[in-house]
């Protein structure tokens, strides 16, 4: 994993050059995602390690992936990220994990996570913006997830897809982890 440090120093770089480059003031920009102006000035001096929602509400209100937000490589056309410099975004209270792999703007937004589930760990997410998909692929476990307040049982071995423009989540509700890898899809901002 990359130092803490330098991720938050990233992400500070990266949303104040984003939203600047976007025309957005601080106070535009904090209508857009829903978070605070005082939390968005903390970001952006690097003086906070923000929730994933935080992250997720503020790459959405700019129309770029969580990993442009945490990019700290931005010279090559060829963006390679090793296990070692994946991001964790999420770590459950048992052991669980939520790792952005990678991504790219094509036209919007697109992410490769890497999830581990422990039994008994639960990860909820709001709705993203209208058009967001995802794609969920159970690798090991049985994933319970849950749209827009409706469970559905993904065994390993198989795949999900979804429109993510709902509350949603990922629960494991059985006794072995949950391994899965997951594919955001969030469309272009509307200009």
């Amino acid at each position: 994993m990359p130092d803490p440090e330098l991720v938050t120093q990233a992400l500070a770089r990266n949303l104040k050059r984003l939203r600047t480059d976007r025309g957005h003031t601080l106070d535009a920009l904090a209508a857009r995602s829903g978070v605070s102006r005082g939390m968005i000035v903390q970001i952006e001096q690097g003086r906070t390690n923000p929730s994933v929602g935080t992250v997720v509400r503020l790459a959405d209100a700019l129309g770029v992936s969580i990993a442009r937000l945490l990019d700290y490589d931005e010279v090559s056309t060829v963006r390679i990220v090793s296990d070692d410099e994946a991001v964790r975004l999420w770590a459950g209270a048992k052991g669980g994990s939520g790792v952005l792999l990678n991504g790219i703007e094509a036209p919007g937004p697109l992410e490769l996570w890497e999830w581990v589930i422990m039994p008994g760990e639960a990860h909820g997410s709001d709705p993203h913006p209208a058009g967001t998909v995802e794609i969920a692929r159970v690798d090991e476990g049985e994933l319970t997830l849950t749209l827009d307040g409706r469970d559905h049982l993904v065994r390993a071995g198989s795949t999900a897809s979804y429109e993510a423009g709902c509350a949603h989540g990922y629960r494991n509700a059985g006794d072995v982890p949950v391994r899965l890898t997951l594919v955001v899809s969030v469309p272009p901002p509307a200009r």
